[in-house]
């Protein structure tokens, strides 16, 4: 899952939500020290996210999908892909409309912007006035938001060229996504009331 469902998956509570967004940006047990409790949890719980993603057989036929083309780059074309689902579908998760949440959560990051990792600082200014948690919802979001994880790929991935099969294969990675997200949330869910977090 990428930025919107990993900010959507945090709940109302706002150093979970603030840990879950930076979690990509800081690696290993030891950079957990660097962080309050709730921040951490927020953390840990991007990584449970996750791996339960990863893991998920619905998830493997949508990255099989993209294998071929795309090989190792193909999960996190799916994170995004995913994403779009999500955003296009919010009605169907959330009674506060897509604009309103996107405002909150950068008004939320932004009051947590001395704790971000120095790459976040960086980007979140940019996530802000390109608005990318609102644009998800359109092709043409997702197509910029795959161009510029490809420009900054080491290798090339292609990933540029992956919003067509988006639009030849909608259908099935909406459904795969219907399919997957009520089980994520469920395991969400548990893992909050595992470690006493009220959202």
């Amino acid at each position: 899952m990428n930025f919107l469902a990993h900010l959507y998956l945090s709940g109302k509570n706002e150093k979970i939500m603030v840990g879950n967004f930076l979690a990509d940006f800081v690696k290993g047990k030891q950079a957990l020290s660097l962080f309050d409790g709730e921040i951490k949890t927020g953390i840990e719980l991007h990584r449970a996210i996750d791996l339960f993603t990863d893991t998920h057989p619905v998830v493997r036929e949508s990255k099989n999908r993209l294998r071929e083309k795309y090989r190792h780059y193909s999960a996190v074309i799916v994170d995004v892909f995913y994403d779009h689902c999500l955003a296009r579908n919010w009605a169907l998760y959330s009674t506060v409309v897509l604009p309103a949440f996107a405002d909150e959560a950068y008004a939320i990051l932004q009051k947590y912007y001395s704790v971000l990792p120095t790459r976040l600082q960086q980007m979140l200014p940019y996530m802000i006035r390109g608005n990318w948690l609102v644009n998800y919802a359109k092709p043409e979001g997702i197509a910029r938001t795959l161009t510029g994880m490809s420009r900054r790929t080491p290798y090339e991935s292609k990933m540029d060229e992956a919003i067509d099969e988006l639009i030849k294969y909608y259908s099935d990675f909406e459904s795969e996504f219907n399919l997957f997200f009520p089980d994520l949330q469920n395991e969400v869910s548990d893992f909050l009331k595992r470690n006493n977090i009220r959202v």
